[in-house]
C-alpha cells in the first residue's frame, strides 16, 4: 500500500481516475446493500443459486436481487455460470464471514456513514464548527466495531500483547485489571479477556450507544462477569482513583477534542506500577506529500470524519486522523509522560506506542 498520486497535469487522466473513482463508490454502495441485507453470506451458505432461488432464501425482492447480482457480477465480486450466481470463497472470506481475519465488509457501512453527512462537513468548512460521532448514526459506529474486531480478536491477545514482555508479564498475573478509554463495540476488551483469564476489564467510552453494544458483546462471548462498559468520558476515568495494570487507547486519540487530559487521566489510571499503550493511525513522522495508500486512506477519514468530530467540543485540539509520532510524543509530554516508546509491532494500518 505504497501507491502515490502526483497531478498529472492531464485532464484526460483526471476524468479517467474520477471515473474509476465513481465506479469504486458504487460498489461500495452495492456492497453496502449486501452487508445490510446478509446477502453474501446467503451465497456463501447456499453455494450457486438463480436470481430466484436467491431472492428466496434473502428474503428479498426478485427484481432487486437480479440487478444487484448482476451488478456484482460485472463488478467481478461473484460470478456466475449456468445462469446461476455464486461468491468465491475468497470473496466470501471478505464479505460473509465475520470470524475471518480478512473480514472487511463493513467499511462500506462506514463509507456510507460519513458520504450521508457531508452536507453538514460542507456547512462546517464555513464555520468551524464540529460533528459529534454519535451524530453520523449507527452505521459509522458499528462499522467501525465490526471492521477491527478481526484483529482485536484473533490478534490482540494471541500475538499482539504476548509481543511486549511488560505488558504480557502483567496480564499473566492472577487478577490482573486492564482500563480502556474509548471501547467502541468492545472486541479490544473481549480479546484480552479472552486471552488473559484471570483479568477483568474496565471499559470507559462516554458514547451510550457504544456501552450497549459493547455490554452486549460481552455478554454473548461469555465474558459479563469479567468485562464492565462504563459511560464516563477517558478525561474523568481517573476521578475513581482506580489503579490497573494496563491502562489502554485503541484507535481512538485522534478524535479526541482534549487528548492532553485523556492521557493524563491514563497516566493516573496505571499509577506507579502500570503500563500505558495506545495504538494509533500508521502514518509518516511528517507530512511529505507522498504518504501512500494508508496514509491517503487516513486522510480521506479525517476530513470527512474524525476532525470534525474532534471538533464538537471546545476547546479542542484539533488532531485529525493523522496522528503523527511527533504529535503524540507531544501530547504525551504535556500529560507527564517522560517517554514514548514505538513497538517494533508490524500492522499495515496501525503503529502501538509505549508511554512512560
Amino acid at each position: 500500500m505504497t501507491t502515490n498520486l502526483a497531478p498529472t497535469h492531464s485532464s484526460e487522466a483526471l476524468i479517467e481516475r474520477l471515473f474509476g473513482a465513481a465506479n469504486a463508490a458504487f460498489d461500495i454502495y452495492t456492497i453496502y446493500i449486501g452487508e445490510r441485507l446478509g446477502l453474501y453470506r446467503v451465497l456463501a451458505r447456499n453455494g450457486a443459486l438463480d436470481a430466484k432461488e436467491f431472492a428466496e432464501c434473502a428474503g428479498i425482492d426478485e427484481r432487486y436481487a437480479r440487478e444487484w447480482l448482476e451488478q456484482q457480477t460485472t463488478a467481478g465480486i461473484i460470478e456466475m455460470s449456468g445462469g446461476k450466481f455464486s461468491i468465491p470463497d475468497a470473496h466470501a472470506a471478505v464479505l460473509a464471514n465475520r470470524d475471518d481475519p480478512s473480514y472487511f465488509a463493513p467499511i462500506a457501512r462506514m463509507m456510507v456513514a460519513v458520504g450521508g453527512k457531508l452536507p453538514d462537513v460542507v456547512s462546517a468548512f464555513g464555520t468551524g464548527d464540529g460533528i459529534s460521532w454519535d451524530s453520523f448514526g449507527l452505521d459509522l459506529i458499528e462499522g467501525q466495531s465490526e471492521l477491527n474486531r478481526p484483529m482485536f480478536i484473533h490478534q490482540l491477545g494471541k500475538e499482539i500483547l504476548p509481543a511486549i514482555p511488560e505488558v504480557h508479564e502483567k496480564l499473566s498475573r492472577p487478577e490482573a485489571k486492564v482500563a480502556e478509554i474509548g471501547f467502541g463495540g468492545g472486541w479490544a476488551a473481549i480479546g484480552i479477556a479472552s486471552a488473559y483469564p484471570g483479568t477483568t476489564v474496565d471499559g470507559f467510552d462516554p458514547d451510550q450507544d457504544s456501552v450497549r453494544i459493547a455490554t452486549e458483546n460481552a455478554r454473548t462471548a461469555g465474558l459479563g462477569s469479567r468485562i464492565r462498559f462504563n459511560g464516563i468520558d477517558g478525561a474523568e476515568a481517573a476521578a475513581r482513583g482506580q489503579t490497573f495494570d494496563l491502562v489502554c487507547a485503541f484507535e481512538c486519540i485522534h478524535d479526541m477534542s482534549n487528548p492532553v487530559a485523556v492521557l493524563e487521566s491514563m497516566r493516573k489510571l496505571a499509577g506507579e506500577g502500570g503500563s500505558v499503550l495506545v495504538m494509533d493511525e500508521r502514518v509518516a513522522d511528517t507530512f511529505t506529500g507522498e504518504g501512500g495508500d494508508v496514509e491517503r486512506f487516513m486522510y480521506g477519514w479525517s476530513v470527512t470524519a474524525c476532525l470534525p468530530n474532534g471538533r464538537a467540543e471546545y476547546p479542542s485540539a484539533a488532531t485529525g486522523t493523522v496522528l503523527r509520532t511527533p504529535i503524540l510524543e507531544e501530547y504525551a509530554r504535556q500529560a507527564g509522560f517522560r517517554e514514548v516508546e514505538t513497538l517494533a509491532i508490524e500492522n499495515d494500518f496501525f503503529k502501538f506506542y509505549l508511554l512512560r
